[in-house]
């Protein structure tokens, strides 16, 4: 995804923290082969995280690993958690995991469909260059099954209620080509109900087309802002009078919760993300989470606005609990742009945007131009 299409918020960049839970961790060391971590994922013993963790690597990327193995050249170590059934989840090392098993077992191009061939350039051995697992002497097919790589098994003994460990750990120490992002080690962290909601919601048509993109983000950004919009309109942020928040925290926290897996809940939040989506696409129109130029409103910036998107939102799922059917849908495209001219709006998009007294100040103030209520009341 082009980056420059959302806008960066820079103080939620660095959003780092660290959880009061003292954790009792045992963790060890074990050298696995190639055919031993083959043959582990292909009985399901070796879990790779849920649904659709996608594979990130381009051609180039993958040769060259591969390349690494047949030089005898040493490997990273992989991260891999013990589970309550004694399985094994792939924290750190699911790319190269995934680029040989690709390789040697389904020969095939996850990204094309095609026939796995090393890259042809001279940035790959000419012995290799070019050249699928099948193409390769035998003595070379068994160097890249025998090779052993390190892998650092952990479990989390205590708290034993949450796994609130594990996302702490994907993000201290992943350590592929490419880090992950905050959605994807929940996407891989938060198995479950919830986490496959969110997936299903990504792919609403609606959604797509106010995102501002057809295709989803293969780093899992768009599913982040659908997680921000659900996790924002509750009764924990409006009723919270703390300072500020940690949004990765809070969202964490909001995803992993057990309430979070209830058919019951689940359903709530599917019907409201719909309906406001429904909504907006109805009565204010394509341009709904982008900003203005300058105060011009004919100037259209058309990058998604992380704060704007996440006052809306909620905004329209109040004002459906308020007003039910009968909520107010006259001219809400030029109540919409009168907001974003607010100058106590612009700064509570803009700064702060995880004090507490911002979060409710933007909901507050789209409550007010759209729908002519205020937040307080709610």
């Amino acid at each position: 995804m082009e980056q420059e299409h959302i806008e960066e918020i820079k103080e939620e960049i660095n959003d780092a923290y660290s959880n009061d839970d003292l954790y009792n961790i045992n963790s060890w060391g074990a050298d696995l082969s190639f055919r031993e971590l083959i043959t582990m994922y292909e009985e399901d013993e070796l879990l790779k995280p849920e649904l659709q963790r996608f594979y990130v690597w381009e051609k180039p990327e993958a040769s060259r690993f591969i390349e690494s193995i047949l030089l005898g050249l040493p490997v990273p170590s992989i991260f891999l958690a013990n589970t309550k059934d004694d399985k094994k989840l792939i924290i750190d090392g699911y790319q190269r995991i995934m680029t040989v098993y690709d390789y040697v077992k389904k020969g095939i191009w996850r990204k094309d469909g095609k026939t796995f061939k090393l890259s042809n350039t001279d940035k790959i051995n000419d012995r290799y260059r070019g050249k699928a697992f099948s193409e390769l002497p035998e003595q070379d097919q068994r160097r890249i099954r025998s090779t052993t790589i390190h892998a650092i098994v952990f479990e989390q003994k205590a708290p034993n209620d949450n796994d609130t460990s594990l996302f702490q750990v994907f993000e201290r120490i992943n350590t592929g080509g490419r880090a992950l992002m905050p959605q994807e080690i929940r996407n891989c962290v938060n198995q479950g109900t919830f986490n496959t909601l969110l997936f299903e919601l990504n792919k609403n048509p609606n959604w797509r087309t106010l995102f501002g993109k057809n295709e989803v983000d293969p780093r899992m950004r768009d599913m982040e802002f659908i997680l921000r919009f659900l996790a924002l309109d509750t009764e924990f942020i409006q009723k919270n009078e703390s300072s500020t928040i940690s949004l990765k925290k809070y969202l964490n926290e909001f995803m992993g919760s057990a309430s979070s897996q209830t058919p019951k809940i689940i359903e709530e939040r599917r019907e409201k993300f719909n309906f406001v989506m429904q909504f907006i696409i109805n009565h204010i129109g394509e341009n709904a989470f982008y900003n203005i130029t300058g105060g011009d409103e004919s100037k259209i910036r058309k990058r998604f606005y992380p704060t704007i998107f996440d006052s809306i939102c909620p905004a329209i799922a109040i004002a459906h609990r308020h007003f039910g059917s009968d909520i107010p849908t006259e001219n809400l495209e030029e109540k919409r742009l009168a907001l974003l001219k607010d100058e106590d709006y612009k700064i509570y998009i803009s700064e702060g945007t995880m004090q507490i007294a911002h979060i409710h100040g933007r909901i507050d103030k789209a409550l007010n131009y759209l729908f002519g209520i205020s937040y307080e009341q709610q």
